[in-house]
């Protein structure tokens, strides 16, 4: 079935099931899905959907905006356009990546942020010329803070949306994370040491918060 919103014809797949009720939902390829009983007909779906018209306008307007968001793909400060492509599992060149799925993309980029991270915490261990302990990485999503440190496990913990961000901002969260093995609080003597590593550390903490 094709159904018109606002002059654009989208595809109606119905689903007969044994259930009682009948479900509407917007896919994210724009089609409309209609789950509903054997016994209701095209006419009575037809129905239904002129009298969910609203709701249908609003939910396609917000899908097209959550597949606009998928279309661009950030890594280390930089945005590039996805291309999917099913015989190419990842490259990127200049502004656009193309691979062959997003799942295959989440994937790749749950490694990338594991294989970059360390990678950078191990740099920036190196050079510090104080006695600090070598901490074990921990990765994953958090909502109020970009880093943790942990003195009694030994681990530093990132959040995995700093592979958004520029490679120095990345540095400035590890520094950061690493100098609490030496000052606990936020100290004079905590920002000092800081400054030593990251002596822009005042404009990328600032960027990090806007």
């Amino acid at each position: 079935m094709i159904y018109q919103i606002d002059n654009d014809d989208y595809i109606v797949n119905i689903e007969r099931k044994n259930n009682k009720n009948t479900y509407i939902r917007v896919k994210d390829d724009l089609s409309i899905l209609v789950t509903t009983n054997y016994l209701v007909s095209d006419k009575k779906v037809k129905s239904l959907l002129d009298k969910n018209y609203d709701f249908l306008v609003k939910t396609i307007e917000h899908q097209k905006k959550m597949n606009a968001k998928k279309e661009s793909f950030y890594l280390l400060g930089n945005v590039y356009d996805i291309i999917i492509l099913n015989n190419k599992d990842i490259e990127i060149i200049d502004d656009k990546i193309y691979v062959k799925s997003y799942d295959y993309l989440e994937k790749w980029l749950k490694k990338e942020t594991r294989k970059v991270f360390q990678k950078r915490l191990d740099e920036l261990y190196k050079k510090y010329e104080e006695k600090i302990p070598y901490p074990g990485l921990r990765i994953r999503k958090m909502k109020t803070r970009w880093g943790v440190c942990n003195k009694q496990t030994k681990i530093v913990t990132l959040n995995s949306e700093l592979i958004k961000y520029s490679i120095d901002k990345l540095d400035y969260v590890i520094i950061h994370e690493l100098s609490h093995f030496l000052y606990f609080d936020h100290s004079p003597s905590f920002w000092k040491q800081v400054s030593k590593y990251c002596p822009d550390y005042k404009k990328i903490r600032k960027a990090l918060k806007d």
